[in-house]
């Protein structure tokens, strides 16, 4: 089998297309040199007689007739009459000598310098009449000189471009054969270097088609599944080599991000399942059932009736048809439900209030977002205090416009948005007015938070889901002082979710709108 013969050194394909174009395009670019010199030189000569003929053009059509009649105004004393025709001799003298600068052809020359002087003996005849004083002498003049003169001057002027239109046309056919013929011997010329040079494309394509062709079958066949990293393929050209390397390094690196996908999705359901786990928790559900029997027992049906309506709305929600991703409404109702349990429970200490903005309620959210921190408030907060506490939960949209600065209002949030969609930021917040926390504490809480180890309470689990889903830009933020509270505050991006609704869930979020505090 015949071995093929490297090249002693890389060469790039930059380098190799460049050698390959200026092997072709430096003899056409002489040729073209040749004939472009040649198109100017017959471009200044037409330039220069179609200058002269659009010059003669400007010449007024009408001169004889408005130098005569003038001229007839003023020897018969008209009221008409403005003056002696004086601007327009001076014009067609300026124009004569213009035209005599750049004529070169012997006939033209003679008719316009028959122009110039001609118009010069009307200027003189004229200023004679002027100085006539006898009507019949100046009819005379009229007749026998200012008649026969603008006329001449007419017909000479017509001469003038019937000469220079006839040069120009057959310049232009001299010029059209010449060009021809210059092009015919290019293009024979050109023909000979394209055989040249198709001999030579065809090696180069053969050079390249073939790694290409090897590089294209990898690419299909990682497309199919085959992420196993392979020996790169082997080319000549520089560039083809790279890719091909750059190829198995990307399958490489697409390995370890797919693993590391698998990680975390691993994390999140296990953090997903740990959170459900402790969020229906027996004792609440014992608890609960407790509160309802003995609700039952003292008569109080309606309370009972209540409860258990909560606590059903409570549960749907938390299964929520097996969707890890519901809407800020279905959260909003879960958390209505545990409240009102919790509130039936504990009246004398818990009041709550939740004012979530009704335009939040179609952005998605992780499932058992909320509850978790509002259960904290409870147990950890208000039950630690002494005397009746409060559970506030919020909701709002907020942005920050170009110069960094928070806007509230609607229309500047609007634009905020669509000058930038991550300048907007949905703000929930979980607040109580309990025991709070030490400062010692509540650094605990935040170290725990950052490097996403739990503490029992779900506070990381959630903190955690938020990150996984939204990004480490998004999560929750704690703020607390002894004696005075803890707020909880979750910051997710603004994303719409499409889903069929739970039909009790929205006629229960229905039936919920605008009850806000008990």
């Amino acid at each position: 089998m015949k071995r093929k013969r490297k090249p002693s050194s890389p060469v790039t394909l930059d380098r190799r297309m460049r050698t390959l174009l200026i092997t072709f395009f430096v003899p056409v670019l002489v040729m073209m040199c040749i004939l472009f010199v040649a198109l100017i030189t017959y471009v200044n000569q037409y330039t220069s007689i179609l200058h002269n003929v659009t010059t003669a053009s400007e010449f007024n059509q009408d001169f004889k007739e408005n130098i005569d009649l003038k001229m007839y105004y003023y020897v018969v004393g008209s009221h008409y009459s403005d003056g002696l025709p004086i601007e327009e001799v001076e014009s067609a003298q300026e124009l004569a000598r213009g035209l005599l600068e750049t004529t070169t052809q012997d006939e033209s020359w003679k008719a316009i310098n028959g122009v110039l002087e001609l118009c010069e003996n009307l200027e003189e005849k004229i200023y004679l009449i002027e100085a006539t004083d006898n009507y019949d002498d100046r009819q005379t003049q009229l007749e026998n000189n200012i008649y026969v003169l603008t006329e001449l001057i007419q017909e000479y002027m017509y001469n003038y471009l019937y000469h220079e239109a006839s040069l120009l046309d057959s310049l232009q056919s001299e010029m059209v054969r010449n060009l021809w013929m210059e092009l015919v011997l290019i293009l024979a010329a050109v023909l000979a270097l394209l055989i040249i040079m198709l001999r030579r494309s065809l090696r180069f394509a053969h050079s390249i088609t073939r790694p290409i062709s090897a590089l294209c079958a990898r690419v299909q066949s990682i497309g199919e599944g085959d992420l196993a990293v392979r020996t790169p393929i082997q080319a000549q050209e520089y560039e083809i080599q790279t890719l091909s390397n750059g190829f198995e390094d990307m399958v490489g690196r697409l390995n370890r991000q797919i693993e590391q996908n698998r990680q975390e999705q691993m994390r999140l359901r296990s953090a997903e399942l740990a959170l459900l786990q402790a969020q229906i928790n027996p004792h609440f559900l014992y608890n609960t059932l407790d509160a309802i029997v003995w609700l039952i027992e003292m008569e109080k049906n309606e309370q009972a009736v209540e409860m258990v309506t909560s606590l059903s709305s409570f549960f749907r929600s938390s299964l929520s048809n097996g969707r890890d991703v519901i809407t800020l409404r279905e959260e909003e109702q879960h958390v209505r439900s545990y409240l009102e349990i919790q509130h039936m429970r504990y009246k004398d200490i818990l009041e709550y209030e939740i004012n979530i903005a009704p335009e939040l309620a179609p952005y998605r959210i992780p499932k058992l977002t909320l509850q978790p921190l509002v259960e904290n408030a409870l147990y950890h907060g208000i039950k630690l205090k002494r005397g009746r506490g409060h559970i506030r939960v919020a909701g709002q949209m907020e942005a920050v416009d170009s110069r960094g600065l928070l806007v509230s209002d609607p229309k500047q949030m609007e634009e905020a948005r669509q000058k930038n969609p991550s300048a907007a930021v949905i703000v929930l917040t979980v607040e109580d007015d309990g025991a709070g926390m030490e400062p010692e504490r509540l650094a605990q809480v935040r170290s725990t938070l950052k490097h996403e180890q739990s503490i029992g309470f779900g506070v990381a689990t959630v903190h955690e889901r938020l990150q996984l889903m939204f990004g480490p830009e998004y999560g929750l933020q704690i703020e607390s002082r002894p004696g005075e509270g803890t707020c909880v505050t979750a910051r997710i991006p603004p994303q719409e979710i499409q889903t069929e609704q739970n039909p009790r869930i929205e006629k229960d979020a229905e039936l919920q709108e605008g009850k806000r505090c008990w």
